[in-house]
């Protein structure tokens, strides 16, 4: 069973924030609700690390001409205190989310909540009136799926899937390159995932760690490489098979404590964080850990740690092509290994992102074709996610309707896609068998996506 600290009281913060429901039909362009020659005003559920570092500060100084945050929500009241502080707004604070949809309107909701709180706040959104933005995965498992996907049918309102991968240049050129046929028709990829043994770690520190929370790393953390997949592809999965197991994190642990800083074995611990030296998070979670006893440096070898710390899946997409995956939590550095296998050549690409590599100030990509010259192709490299993190800002708030050249825009069928291959993943490994994707909801893979 998990303690207050796990569950964050989302329960009686979901019971405060639900009520009958009330259908309000509007337009289904992002944003419609707000005049031309208005500020759109925006409201955000869930003022953590996320919310604050990539929708609420930069969204204030980069945007703030054209949006105007009307309302913040959280289930603890001093961590959305201190992200009203770290925005440098004025607008109300929220623990009630009811309350703040009814008194602000607006016509942007961002959720950056807890995984599995998602689709609440998403449905619930959208029936009050908002568009929205959402942080990946767009939810959890398949009925919650299915009920987004209705929602949005039934209130004519639009849900936006915050991929930011898809923006970063690099990834942009992967994607230029498989549509001009540079390797001919993609026939099989193998992509294999690292995170190290920092930024790895801390997902078995953090709410993470429970499947119940994040629906696994299969969804929280690969929903973001199966879009590449699929946007890369153009195309939608259509089964998959896939092993995981918990060896390393969690139970494997020799050494165990409650959290970091209450730890006895601080010495003798590879995996010992200090969170106070981070003045950012201390502000956010230890000054707040009154409110809702949530641990933000929890000890990685707790025994109730129930996600995956190594997976792999075969995926078959409904155009034919295979891919090979993997993810592995506990890597000396950071990064990924992709490589596209087509009729005229291979296209792959080895990309470092921290560790201890030598990391260059590019990435690059190796294009070899068959019974030709390899060419090597650098793209500077940039923050923020490969660069991505502004042009998807930028694409939302301050040009909406700007032509999407590269389909790098992510609505919640793209969102449905990411996630229905993680969701496959887990029932794969629970039953043993390949999972069919078009079994999850009433979504029917494409060969070609519209």
């Amino acid at each position: 069973m998990n303690t207050p600290q796990e569950t964050f009281n989302r329960r009686e913060f979901i019971q405060k924030s639900s009520l009958a429901t009330a259908g309000m039909l509007a337009s289904s362009t992002l944003f419609a609700n707000a005049t031309p020659s208005a500020k759109r005003k925006v409201a955000m559920v869930g003022t953590g690390h996320r919310g604050t570092s990539m929708w609420g500060i930069p969204v204030v100084k980069e945007f703030g001409d054209v949006i105007e945050f009307v309302g913040l929500c959280d289930i603890n009241p001093g961590r959305a205190e201190t992200a009203r502080k770290m925005l440098n707004v004025t607008c109300p604070l929220y623990t009630d989310f009811e309350k703040m949809m009814a008194e602000t309107k607006p016509d942007i909701l961002i959720v950056t909540t807890v995984d599995a709180t998602h689709d609440k706040f998403i449905v619930r959104g959208m029936e009050l009136g908002a568009d929205i933005v959402t942080e990946k995965p767009m939810t959890t498992d398949e009925a919650k799926c299915q009920a987004i996907l209705d929602a949005e049918k039934r209130t004519g309102k639009k849900v936006t899937v915050t991929f930011n991968y898809r923006y970063s240049p690099h990834r942009q050129k992967i994607y230029e390159l498989l549509r001009e046929g540079a390797i001919g028709t993609v026939t099989s990829v193998d992509f294999h995932w690292y995170l190290d043994v920092r930024h790895g770690a801390d997902y078995f520190r953090r709410w993470h760690r429970l499947k119940e929370n994040s629906g696994s790393l299969w969804v929280h953390k690969a929903s973001h490489h199966f879009d590449l997949l699929n946007w890369w592809l153009e195309s939608e999965p259509e089964s998959v098979f896939a092993q995981g197991s918990l060896e390393h994190y969690g139970k494997n642990g020799a050494l165990r404590g409650n959290n970091c800083r209450s730890c006895a074995h601080k010495n003798d611990c590879k995996f010992y964080w200090d969170v106070t030296k981070d003045k950012r998070l201390v502000s956010l979670y230890v000054d707040n850990e009154k409110h809702d006893g949530y641990l933000r440096d929890g000890c990685v070898f707790k025994e109730d740690i129930n996600i995956f710390d190594k997976m792999a899946a075969t995926i078959h997409y409904a155009n034919g092509v295979n891919v090979s995956y993997s993810l592995t939590t506990y890597s000396p550095y950071e990064g990924y290994r992709i490589a596209f296998n087509g009729t005229k050549g291979r296209l792959e690409a080895w990309i470092k992102e921290s560790g201890k590599m030598t990391i260059e100030p590019y990435d690059e990509l190796m294009l070899s074709k068959n019974f030709g010259d390899v060419e090597y192709i650098k793209i500077p490299q940039a923050e923020g996610h490969g660069g991505g993190d502004a042009r998807l800002r930028d694409k939302i708030f301050r040009n909406p309707n700007a032509p999407d050249t590269y389909r790098q825009s992510a609505g919640s069928r793209d969102g449905a896609m990411a996630i229905l291959v993680g969701i496959g993943a887990r029932k794969s490994i629970q039953t043993g068998q390949p999972v069919k994707i078009s079994d999850l909801t009433d979504l029917k893979p494409k060969a070609v996506k519209a």
